[in-house]
């Protein structure tokens, strides 16, 4: 089973969506806005693939973080603050045959679907 974790009016999310939608991917959405996210979900994707690639810096909510959050981030307070605040986790996050893909690559999901 696939399943897509973003947020619905994310362009790049629809994009996501739209691609897997068009070359017949059946996948699963969990919303992080309503659905939530747990840090032992995060975890599991930092033991996939790296904690800074999973971290939106260039967003509003990166932004809004004291600078002395951003100043010492590390791998278990980036986990606990995307929990906290899923807005901070790139988007899409998609979960594939035990792998993870972050964003939207059409080169990559061609390779992957």
């Amino acid at each position: 089973m696939t399943t897509v974790y973003g947020i619905k009016n994310c362009d790049t999310v629809k994009k996501a969506c739209n691609w897997l939608s068009n070359n017949k991917v059946d996948f699963q959405f969990h919303d992080l806005r309503k659905d939530g996210l747990t840090q032992s979900k995060i975890k599991q994707w930092t033991s996939k693939v790296d904690w800074e690639l999973l971290l939106n810096r260039r967003g509003t909510t990166w932004r809004k973080l004291p600078d002395s959050t951003k100043d010492h981030i590390n791998k278990t307070n980036a986990v606990k603050l995307m929990a906290e605040q899923p807005t901070l986790i790139k988007r899409p996050v998609i979960e594939h045959n035990k792998n993870i893909l972050v964003g939207f690559s059409e080169e990559i999901y061609k390779q992957t679907f």
